[in-house]
């Protein structure tokens, strides 16, 4: 039996490609999430950090170092933090591997669009 080329119903065959790409993908989504969960939280000592001047708490940001700090701001409005809003550390994409402080600063800050 044939269906016409236009036909809007869906086949068994084509059902079963969808779900076993969904399942994919909710597994490869979910071992990503576990993952940021075990990375190392990154050290205020680490070279990186302090070369961009990173503090764990943006209320600690020396302001006359760092002209452009703009009260307010931190990681958890920085468009560079990655991960689960609400989470206290997340994914940074200028720190890969480690995880920074969502109430933290560094002078790479850039505003969520």
């Amino acid at each position: 039996m044939s269906r016409p080329p236009n036909s809007s119903m869906v086949s068994r065959r084509g059902l079963v490609k969808n779900l076993a790409a969904t399942a994919a993908a909710v597994s490869i989504l979910r071992s990503v999430k576990s993952r940021a969960a075990d990375l190392p939280h990154l050290d205020v000592k680490d070279p990186q950090a302090v070369a961009v001047g990173y503090v764990e708490d943006a209320a600690q940001v020396d302001a006359k170092k760092y002209k452009a700090f703009v009260k307010g701001s931190s990681c958890e409005n920085c468009l560079l933090l990655q991960g689960s809003s609400g989470a206290r550390y997340r994914p940074c994409n200028l720190f890969a591997g480690k995880l920074v402080s969502a109430a933290g600063w560094c002078s790479a800050w850039a505003a969520e669009i």
